[in-house]
């Protein structure tokens, strides 16, 4: 398979097509020919789709390869199974379906045998993989049989770290399910259609070396891998010396240094005083002058490198050249036919796209993508966040923007807010200027909330909403969320899109004029507050009842607009100035002292709400709980979306009111999709949209004429605990694997792993930004849920141990 534009190896993949791309200067393609050949198969199909040519030049009719090659080109995509599907007049017996763009060296007599001892109509070639979220995770049974697929899952929804690798050996009759010419993919399609129809269909797990080269990590990793590991180095040929292979031609000045482990190719020099450090590769008619000091990066062919240039753990495409006394640091891509003049820096993880010019004493400083984290998401829990001018740039920010609006809608309608902060405001001015490059509308509703936002979105029928708010604790952090059009947020499936569009910088680009004014819409919050005020049933009675309310916010902003909220709605405010070191009991004293009927505490983005009496206090779960007894009692709500962490007494309140139970995933994402796909909004308001919250939770305590305690009184006893456990990255997906071997009845696989017994559950569910397991425990009594926050405790640091 062939086909694929190897968007993720941009630049590297801008004029070839990926399995074109050079590994140790022969295309990673011909690997696969040859791991063909070494086991006896000489008929090759070829599916092409992107840049079909260069591929059919290079390798021709297989006559040089001593094999029959045969090209079936896709006139459109048609996906994995469908490009395979293209070329069935080829397939007439067991076949062997390979990724042109996988390097490997895995034994495919022992998969083939594997394949007919269990008479498998499909099987699949699994590896482990430490981090498996950009793979498809497979989980088989003891016998290898295949019980469940899932496709680039997040770390919730691994519970394996066994991936499909994309080597396939299947029978010809697996592809009559579709027809020639339609699009399908094996592991969405396919594979799931199989194991309905319960088909025989087994995993292989191979033990030998795989990869596939995804990005350009991996592409320089593959190199080192390779380089370092001497039971590899039959790959690269007979080498000059130990560690040091140098093709036929080229030449190497006395006085240049060479320290092994390096691969050089051919008519190549190296001139006296060059310094070719462990790990580099070199490719063909290169000249690398005298000074001049590589180290861990890949050289593709005819780069010439001028005097004292400084190059590290780059990769470096065809016939470019660099001047003296250039550098390149970690991460570095320069695309072919670039040229990169004197004095020139370029800083870490900066890609050059070909044919670029980069005039003398320039620092290129344009940084790229990732903030220098571990989980390479542009995307965490569930927004981007990152500190002001280190890795969120008003650089960065313009370009998330127009990543968003060209992923939503080119053209399209976008509200955009901030919260009063001036580092919000000048991010949000960046992310405008991004979206108005798409030749989008923009409606700037200026000082915000998020809940505010996503009322913006529905109120002016947008295409989506971003907000951008400062972080109340860490200084210089900032949050960027993105609302849809039914005013949730953005699911996983558009964050990709987003970070894929951001990462190569695919963006739908309008002429100048095109470019349309921001219209500024100056208090909007008062619209929002007159539609909240006319959402309550009680406005009258609580105008004559006057209650009294103590709020606080870290948010000065959302003091302000609550004050305004709950005076419109007949309440006494008095607002207490915010203090993080404030502790419950002094805010329940004040509540106390001024006689107050309820105290709120707002979150800083607007969304949560904390609620006490002299004698109470709510918030998290205990609120999450209050929330849907009184939508229930009220008989607003006939039913409830719950986070599947969440503790399932909450099915003893739903139960007793003849309600029912959606359970969702745990990301704030999820529960808030769910919640408007159901249109379930007095769930949302007192969950999702503080202020509004506040108001339905009086109205409420008026119109029944009951009080906060004996509310509280009717929520069942609970006993619920949550802990993070501390692990490497690396762990994740081999500890979730090992958890789930043993599947005894009691384990629930629906996010994370959940074990359940007479007295209670633990579910366990990797951190989607931090290298920790976050373990959440149900009991029947508060001794019983500690005795199985220890148990599963001790059971998660064992297995790191061992």
């Amino acid at each position: 398979m062939s086909g694929g534009m190897g968007t993720r190896l941009r630049p590297l993949t801008c004029h070839l097509p990926k399995p074109m791309v050079p590994i140790f200067n022969k295309p990673v393609m011909e690997y696969g020919i040859d791991l063909l050949k070494e086991y006896g198969i000489d008929d090759i199909a070829v599916t092409l789709y992107y840049l079909p040519t260069m591929i059919m030049n290079h390798f021709g009719d297989g006559s040089s390869y001593n094999a029959n090659i045969k090209y079936y080109i896709e006139e459109k995509p048609l996906g994995t199974g469908g490009s395979v599907k293209n070329a069935h007049e080829f397939l007439n017996s067991t076949f062997v379906v390979i990724s042109g763009d996988a390097f490997t060296n895995i034994d495919l007599k022992k998969a083939y045998n594997f394949h007919k001892e269990k008479g498998s109509k499909a099987t699949l070639v699994l590896k482990r993989e430490p981090i498996p979220l950009e793979y498809g995770v497979v989980i088989t049974d003891d016998n290898g049989k295949i019980i469940r697929f899932l496709e680039k899952p997040s770390w919730g929804e691994v519970f394996s770290d066994t991936i499909n690798t994309g080597i396939y050996i299947l029978e010809p009759e697996v592809l009559d399910y579709y027809k020639q010419g339609q699009n399908f993919d094996f592991s969405k399609d396919l594979f799931p259609r199989l194991l309905k129809d319960n088909i025989p269909m087994y995993g292989y797990i191979t033990e030998e070396y795989w990869c596939d080269v995804g990005d350009l990590d991996t592409y320089i990793g593959t190199h080192i891998d390779i380089l370092s590991d001497e039971k590899k180095h039959y790959l690269l040929g007979k080498p000059q010396s130990k560690g040091i292979w140098i093709g036929e031609g080229t030449v190497i000045e006395k006085d240049a240094r060479i320290h092994p482990p390096v691969y050089i190719g051919r008519n190549s020099i190296i001139r006296e005083g060059a310094v070719i450090e462990p790990y580099t590769v070199i490719g063909d008619y290169c000249a690398i002058s005298e000074g001049t000091s590589i180290k861990r990066s890949v050289i593709w062919d005819k780069v010439n490198i001028s005097k004292n240039c400084e190059i590290r753990r780059s990769v470096i495409c065809n016939n470019v050249n660099i001047s003296e006394r250039s550098r390149m640091f970690e991460g570095v891509v320069v695309g072919s036919y670039s040229k990169i003049f004197s004095d020139t820096t370029v800083k870490p993880k900066i890609k050059i796209w070909p044919y670029k010019t980069i005039q003398e004493n320039v620092t290129v400083k344009d940084n790229l993508i990732w903030e220098e984290k571990t989980s390479k998401k542009l995307f965490g829990y569930r927004n981007i966040s990152g500190r002001f001018n280190v890795n969120l740039t008003p650089e960065i920010a313009t370009r998330i923007g127009t990543a968003y609006a060209s992923v939503i809608k080119p053209k399209g309608t976008y509200v955009v807010s901030s919260d009063e902060y001036n580092l919000s405001k000048s991010i949000k001015n960046s992310i405008i200027s991004g979206i108005l490059s798409t030749g989008s509308q923009v409606i700037d509703i200026k000082n915000s909330t998020i809940p505010i936002c996503r009322f913006g979105v529905k109120h002016f029928k947008a295409d989506g909403g971003i907000h951008i708010s400062t972080d109340n604790l860490y200084e210089d952090m900032l949050h960027i969320e993105f609302i849809n059009k039914e005013g949730a947020n953005i699911d996983k499936n558009t964050e990709r899109k987003i970070e894929n569009s951001f990462t190569i910088e695919d963006f739908k680009r309008c002429s100048g004029n095109e470019i349309k004014d921001v219209v500024n819409t100056y208090n909007f919050s008062s619209i929002y507050i007159k539609e909240g005020v006319e959402k309550l049933k009680n406005i009258n009675e609580i105008r004559n009842k006057k209650p009294k309310l103590i709020i606080a916010s870290p948010s000065k902003n959302i003091s302000n607009l609550a004050e305004r909220y709950l005076k419109d709605i007949g309440c006494q405010v008095k607002i207490v100035e915010y203090n993080r070191e404030m502790e419950v009991e002094s805010f329940q004293n004040i509540i106390f002292e001024e006689t107050g009927d309820l105290g709120i505490v707002y979150s800083g983005n607007g969304e949560k709400i904390v609620v006490m009496d002299s004698t109470n206090v709510i918030h998290d779960e205990k609120y999450y709980l209050l929330s849907l007894l009184i939508g229930f009692k009220s008989g607003e709500m006939k039913e409830a979306v719950v986070p599947y962490n969440f503790p399932r007494i909450v099915e003893k309140i739903i139960y007793e009111y003849e309600g029912s139970t959606i359970y969702s995933k745990s990301n704030i994402s999820d529960v808030i999709q769910e919640i408007v796909n159901r249109n379930i909004d007095f769930q949302y308001t007192l969950n999702f949209d503080g202020i509004w919250a506040s108001g339905k939770i009086i109205d409420y305590l008026i119109g029944n004429n009951t009080t906060l305690t004996r509310i509280v009184e009717e929520l069942p006893q609970y006993f619920y605990m949550k802990r993070e456990i501390p692990c490497k990255w690396d762990d994740k997906g081999n500890i979730i694997r090992r958890l789930t071997e043993n599947r005894q009845e009691g384990i629930e696989l629906k996010e994370g792993v959940r074990f359940i017994d007479d007295g209670g559950w633990a579910l366990i569910i990797p951190d989607e930004e931090k290298p920790v397991f976050n373990l959440y425990i149900e009991g029947y009594n508060e001794e019983y849920a500690e005795e199985l926050c220890t148990l599963y405790d001790e059971k998660i640091k064992n297995l790191m141990k061992s």
